[in-house]
């Protein structure tokens, strides 16, 4: 049954391909919702065009609400998630299937069904216990099954994970399972997709998981919370998870026992964590570049350390990129005369740097899109080999490297940028201006405590650097006696970049007040603009004011702004 009738009369469409003759037959979650009171009925021509568009709403009183008449994103589960859809599921989302994966998922779903009902082979978690425990016999009642898995991996401790990458992390498992190889039922993906249209969230405690037979754990949490036990967040509102799937127009999601596995047995939220910190250390090595322009320009570096020559000769093609674009946010600059032959090395090590960090980001961003177009689960189903295969596609060692990797390059960064506020306080390097940026030294401190945050952040940064892949600690029965600890790794990578992000926070508000208390402004219009548009946001210090405020929102313009004009 669809949720969010509000008690009126209405007719449901079950599938769009048993309704419906549109030519491509594509299905938006769950069905279309007709209300009778409207004198619609299924045989109407404008109901077929509505196979192909209506949203799914859900009632209040006598209006009809749709909860995502603001989204922006729309989300094909046949074809693999991108990242910027994974960053946009932190809002409502529009879920599509074409016709072909539904007659995937019904197909593997028949392929599972006929399977257990000859009862001539095992499958894992059908017929059998779990992990070491496949050696006995389990449930005879499918929705016994399905209790077994959940209830005890119902364990996890700690603060809950951010709504983001909750969300995200139900995104990634629906296109796994809209691949149809993992035999669950069509309701069970199309739950999911009702649930992404909504501002609904699984509270996901964040500790619990090893990432090796999947995100057990934290996914068991999820889908608890989509049955209506433990806790969930509406419009950002933590809560029972029974009050908000109410108040979100859903009803408890009803499992059997491949279903309860298929959805808890992948690394949704390692890849989903993964991929959100990808995305953000990309957006944010971007800024780095512009804010060393910014720097280099204000303090009147001349740019030959961005010789082509000299970086082809370095061998290495991002470097060769990073000096690219480092000259195109200093077209225009004039050198200042007095400037030393060569710069510290937070200037002018900064192709070499900032390349070799996007050259880490690029191979983690590609092992990412490798998990998103794979499919994470054990056992999985192959109708057209009439095969069962047992195996390891929940291991998430892949995503566990990347991470690690990308944890790494992106404090490097942060060591970039919290060097390069060092050399704006000191007033021996940062072109005769006074030390700290101060008005008046003594009587005003102007970005001294700035300077404190970012050297509290880049420690923090340095600290959680230590690689989690090969933290390998046997478990279970020794059942799982090598595991990669990817979700810990990717978890971590996600903070990194938020705290990264805060760093150049820090160095934006420097720069701005940099440009306002020294003789020298930007010369190249790039990098006039980037100060313009701080500058509208964060006011001089001419007296000693809070920066908490000014820094978060120097990173918020940094994000817009960099994004927006650069090439």
């Amino acid at each position: 049954m669809l949720a969010g009738t509000g008690g009126r009369e209405r007719t449901r469409i079950e599938y769009e391909k048993s309704t419906c003759h549109s030519p491509d037959r594509t299905l938006t979650f769950r069905a279309v919702i007709l209300e009778v009171s409207r004198g619609s009925t299924a045989d109407t021509p404008d109901v077929a065009k509505n196979c192909v568009q209506t949203r799914f709403g859900r009632f209040r009183g006598d209006d009809m609400i749709s909860p995502i008449d603001f989204a922006t994103t729309s989300v094909d589960l046949s074809v693999p998630v991108k990242l910027t859809q994974l960053e946009a599921a932190v809002r409502p989302i529009r879920i599509s299937l074409p016709a072909n994966v539904i007659t995937d998922i019904e197909r593997g779903r028949s392929f599972v069904e006929a399977t257990l009902a000859q009862r001539e082979r095992p499958v894992y978690g059908a017929t059998t216990g779990f992990g070491p425990l496949v050696v006995f016999d389990g449930r005879e009642n499918s929705s016994a099954q399905c209790e077994n898995v959940l209830q005890h991996l119902t364990v996890g401790q700690g603060p809950d994970l951010p709504v983001a990458v909750a969300r995200a992390a139900v995104l990634v498992r629906a296109r796994s399972l809209a691949r149809g190889l993992s035999g669950v039922s069509l309701p069970t993906v199309d739950a999911l997709g009702r649930m992404l249209a909504t501002s609904f969230a699984p509270a996901i405690p964040t500790w619990g998981s090893v990432g090796a037979s999947g995100d057990l754990v934290p996914l068991a949490h999820a889908v608890q919370s989509l049955r209506g036990n433990g806790y969930a967040y509406f419009d950002g509102e933590r809560m029972p998870a029974a009050d908000a799937l109410r108040a979100a127009g859903l009803v408890p999601l009803e499992l059997d026992g491949r279903d309860a596995l298929a959805l808890v047995n992948g690394t949704s939220v390692t890849t989903a964590a993964a991929g959100l910190a990808v995305l953000s250390a990309q957006r944010s090595l971007k800024i780095a570049l512009a804010l060393t322009a910014a720097l280099a320009d204000v303090l009147g570096a001349a740019p030959a350390f961005l010789a082509p020559s000299l970086l082809k000769a370095f061998g290495h093609p991002e470097a060769e990129a990073a000096g690219r674009d480092l000259s195109w946010w200093l077209e225009g600059t004039t050198p200042a005369p007095e400037r030393p032959l060569q710069e510290p090395y937070s200037l002018r090590c900064t192709p070499q740097l900032l390349g070799a960090a996007r050259s880490a980001v690029g191979w983690s961003a590609r092992t990412v899109a490798d998990d998103l177009r794979g499919v994470s689960d054990n056992p999985l189903f192959f109708p057209d080999e009439d095969l069962v295969a047992h195996g390891g596609n929940f291991f998430g060692q892949p995503a566990a490297f990347a991470t690690d990797l990308l944890s790494s390059a992106v404090t490097q960064v942060g060591n970039l940028a919290e060097r390069q506020v060092d050399l704006l306080v000191d007033p021996g390097r940062n072109g005769g201006r006074p030390p700290m940026l101060a008005a008046e030294p003594g009587k005003q401190h102007a970005i001294q405590g700035l300077q404190i945050l970012a050297t509290s952040v880049v420690v923090a940064m340095r600290r959680a650097c230590t690689p989690a892949a090969m933290q390998s600690v046997p478990t279970n029965l020794h059942n799982q006696d090598v595991v990669p600890f990817g979700t810990q790794a990717a978890l971590t990578a996600y903070e990194q970049t938020r705290l990264l992000r805060l760093l150049h926070g820090c160095l934006g508000v420097a720069v701005r007040q940099a440009a306002h208390i020294g003789d020298r402004t930007p010369t190249a219009p790039h990098c006039a603009s980037l100060v313009a548009a701080l500058a509208e946001r964060v006011q001089p210090l001419t007296r000693d004011r809070p920066l908490d405020e000014d820094i978060r929102a120097a990173a918020d313009v940094l994000d817009e702004h960099v994004t927006d004009v650069m090439p």
